[in-house]
């Protein structure tokens, strides 16, 4: 028998900072998430588990930017437990601004396959849309084929690749970088 699988809590910055449950505890859950996933080879930028104070640092900034309107961050809890995040940030160049960049979505082993990367993912187009962001780009790990398939599912449309790029101690993986263009298309 399938049993339905739980619906996760996407909450927004804003929503995150008024939580008065959650809020507390949130840097501790989400560099536990990120340092678990790293130190199990997911492929997030690090290669070595990256410290409380540098999360906490990361944290500090992409909440800054999005109150600023220039970024957004969405977490999921399945429950109490922080189970996925994920944030854009627009880009810094004058000439880049209206567009943004998807630059970690990070979802909990214990919940794949449960919608949370989808719902994330998601949640962070819809707000780059109502931010007025014209380009969503991201870049994945080649071999993380679990991600860019579900980033193919949502839109996004691979646009290059370096090989060979990324480099984790002896290894090499194709870079891919992938986008959405959330601009109306003309009538």
């Amino acid at each position: 028998m399938n049993r339905p699988q739980p619906v996760p809590l996407l909450l927004d910055a804003t929503e995150l900072a008024a939580d008065p449950a959650r809020e507390p505890g949130f840097a501790a859950q989400a560099h536990r998430l990120l340092a678990e996933l790293v130190r199990d080879g997911a492929a997030l930028g690090w290669v070595e588990p990256p410290s409380p104070d540098e999360v906490a640092e990361l944290l500090t900034q992409v909440r800054a930017a999005a109150r600023a309107g220039d970024g957004a961050l969405r977490v999921a809890y399945l429950g109490e437990r922080l189970v996925g995040l994920g944030y854009w940030l627009r880009y810094a160049r004058p000439t880049h601004r209206p567009h943004a960049d998807l630059e970690k979505l990070a979802v909990d082993a214990a919940a794949h396959g449960q919608g949370v990367g989808r719902a994330l993912t998601a949640a962070l187009v819809a707000d780059a849309r109502e931010a007025g962001v014209e380009v969503l780009t991201l870049d994945a790990r080649g071999d993380n084929t679990g991600a860019l398939r579900l980033y193919r599912s949502l839109g996004f449309t691979e646009y290059g690749r370096l090989p060979a790029f990324v480099a984790v101690g002896e290894r090499r993986y194709d870079k891919v970088f992938c986008m959405v263009d959330l601009r109306e298309a003309p009538g």
